[in-house]
């Protein structure tokens, strides 16, 4: 009887990677394929600034209220589109709750967004008893983050 075929008895001490391999590479491709989807709004292509002041670090809260301006005529709050008739009411509604100091709006507008929509926008707001508005710019490329 005595012959083993195929094997001995001594035990294997290597680790097997190969599924650690697998299971990382899984991770990696849901990360990919998740991290485009948590963005916040609606994506505009937003004019570079020449001097950029200190970045607003309000702009990134979830109680911020940014209102985008992709196309003309096009007015988001977050994700959701709104009319320009019906932006005032949301807007009102926003800012009931909050502290005066923390009453204000950001506006994100497209490049190719015409100045009369970005002002009519601002027309919106205003009528709302809000006096405070921030134009959100894109940084230079190479310029350092603000501190």
């Amino acid at each position: 009887m005595g012959a083993k075929i195929g094997g001995t008895d001594e035990f294997n001490s290597d680790i097997n990677v190969t599924p650690m391999v697998d299971v990382m590479l899984v991770l990696l491709i849901i990360f990919m394929i998740v991290t485009p989807l948590l963005q916040q709004g609606v994506s505009v292509n937003i004019p570079r600034d020449m001097n950029t002041p200190d970045e607003d670090m309000n702009i990134t809260k979830d109680t911020s209220v940014v209102i985008s301006i992709p196309n003309n005529n096009d007015f988001y709050i977050g994700k959701d589109p709104f009319p320009i008739t019906a932006l005032g009411e949301k807007i009102q509604t926003m800012m009931k709750d909050k502290a005066p100091k923390d009453r204000i709006v950001y506006i994100k507008s497209g490049v190719e967004v015409d100045y009369g929509t970005v002002v009519q926008a601002i027309d919106t707001i205003r009528k709302q008893d809000i006096d405070k508005i921030g134009l959100v710019a894109d940084r230079k490329k190479g310029e350092p983050a603000a501190n």
